[in-house]
């Protein structure tokens, strides 16, 4: 069966930068996967890549079997692509927007209105609205709904929820899992790693190299080390304190510090004794659940330098 999309040993540099570096996996069928990584990670310049925006330096890629360059007339027909940034008509209307995007495809917003309907409703009231005065939420929705109006069979999403408040970011992580049961391919990306367990399948990407491919609940699993939640009545002691204990590695996570044993020696009991033993008072430590997260960093301090 052919894979929706299919990534072998992709590379790409702007001059001495390395953007991406011999990438390779694999979507299926009706997946939403996710690109995790920060700002500069790589992920736009890949996504470019797929969409036939962008050459590689090496390597090959595939859009349900066709050759990103060979084939790049056919794959844009197949593809829906919403970018980073907002860049629809700001002085068109909604409406006009979206008929203009319908038109490019030889199709009509009534044609497909059935594709868009659920995301559509929402910002229909202020069809007449010029695009450029919504705000984040509705842009998102709108620029949503011209990637799907001419029925793609993969949508491209580039940090669609960058910027946008709460509430509107889980609304459209609601409206990606409604269009996968539709059978929509996502391929989506993001720097937020709260959004990576709305995924199917991740891939975290850091410095142009993937770190891990699997499930969210697989990734959490690669933490392999308890994970404790410490507090104490001086948090700057605190962290000064386990930055000179041997083993012991932190983030930040809030009102506490998340610390682990590179070793795994220590529960919470003989964990709370070595802290309070450094001079710390008013510790509190609780095991925890690692989060992707924290999976992420342990990866990337595991990462060698390029």
């Amino acid at each position: 069966m052919i894979k929706p999309i299919v990534v072998q040993e992709i590379s790409k540099s702007y001059g001495a930068i390395e953007a991406v570096r011999d990438l390779s996996f694999e979507v299926e069928q009706g997946e939403l996967f996710g690109l995790i990584g920060a700002d500069g990670a790589g992920k736009t310049t890949l996504m470019r890549i797929l969409i036939t925006l962008l050459l590689a330096d090496k390597g090959k890629a595939y859009i349900q079997g066709m050759d990103v360059v060979d084939d790049y007339k056919a794959i844009r027909k197949i593809i829906g692509y919403m970018p980073g940034r907002f860049s629809l008509y700001h002085d068109l209307s909604v409406e006009e927007n979206l008929n203009f995007f319908a038109s490019i495809f030889n199709t009509t917003v009534k044609e497909n209105y059935h594709l868009i309907k659920d995301i559509y409703s929402h910002i229909e009231p202020f069809k007449t609205r010029p695009a450029g005065k919504l705000s984040g939420g509705m842009k998102q929705k709108l620029a949503l709904s011209c990637a799907l109006i001419h029925k793609p069979d993969i949508l491209v999403l580039d940090e669609p929820t960058t910027g946008v408040d709460a509430v509107s970011r889980r609304e459209f992580w609601d409206m990606l899992k409604k269009l996968k049961t539709m059978g929509v391919t996502i391929l989506v990306s993001t720097p937020y790693m709260d959004e990576a367990g709305q995924c199917d399948r991740v891939a975290l990407i850091q410095s142009g190299s993937i770190l891990a491919i699997e499930t969210p609940e697989a990734i959490t699993q690669l933490f392999g080390r308890r994970l404790f939640a410490v507090r104490a009545a001086n948090m700057f002691t605190l962290i000064t304190s386990i930055e000179h204990l041997p083993g012991l590695k932190f983030t930040l996570a809030g009102q506490f510090i998340n610390v682990y044993d590179e070793a795994d020696r220590y529960n919470s009991e003989t964990l709370l004794s070595l802290i309070t033993a450094a001079g710390n008072t008013g510790v509190s430590i609780t095991e925890v659940q690692p989060t992707i997260e924290d999976c992420f960093i342990k990866l990337m301090t595991k990462k060698p330098a390029a």
